[in-house]
């Protein structure tokens, strides 16, 4: 018996596999996210325009935004060396994590640190240009991957449990 049906099995179940790992990745669970005509930044509501953005419930780390503003710019070089933006899906264009970081390290933008802890271990910021783009992203801080790893963590961490009760009767007393 020849081996070659085994093999053309074989290399079709594995470029079925490619295709749903590409799936998963790049499109698979992400939902856009329009009509928002502002962002909070450090508990402040600032204005946005044409904002595009995506997100989704599986993973804190999937939101990404792209939008325009009209505060402010003020350049500083204090996150420059914290703010890493995360590569968004090829399909969300507007978003291009590499260049946002040549440009953070370089002073041609600045970052924001917008929020912290929302959700828990996770931090929200906004590279801002002088032209008046901005763009948002979540990233794991310290108190996150000690918490997600199973490691002690590091000091000035909220508890876990406390910061959620605190989160949940914020979110009552904000929502009614």
């Amino acid at each position: 018996m020849s081996g070659k049906p085994i093999i053309i099995v074989l290399l079709l179940l594995a470029a079925f596999a490619g295709v749903g790992l590409w799936y998963s990745i790049e499109r698979a669970y992400y939902t856009a996210v329009t009509g928002v005509v502002a962002v909070s930044v450090n508990g402040v509501l600032q204005p946005v325009s044409d904002y595009q953005g995506i997100d989704a419930d599986t993973s804190p780390l999937k939101m990404r935004a792209c939008f325009k503003v009209n505060w402010a710019y003020v350049p500083s070089d204090a996150l420059k060396a914290q703010a890493t933006p995360l590569r968004a899906p090829r399909s969300f264009d507007c978003f291009d994590a590499g260049k946002m970081t040549a440009d953070l390290q370089s002073g041609a933008a600045t970052a924001i640190l917008a929020d912290e802890n929302h959700p828990y271990g996770f931090d929200t910021y906004i590279t801002q240009y002088p032209d008046g783009r901005a763009y948002m992203w979540r990233q794991i801080n310290a108190c996150g991957e000690a918490q997600f790893s199973g490691n002690d963590l590091p000091e000035g961490c909220p508890n876990p449990a406390e910061f959620l009760q605190s989160y949940i009767e914020r979110e009552v007393n904000n929502h009614g």
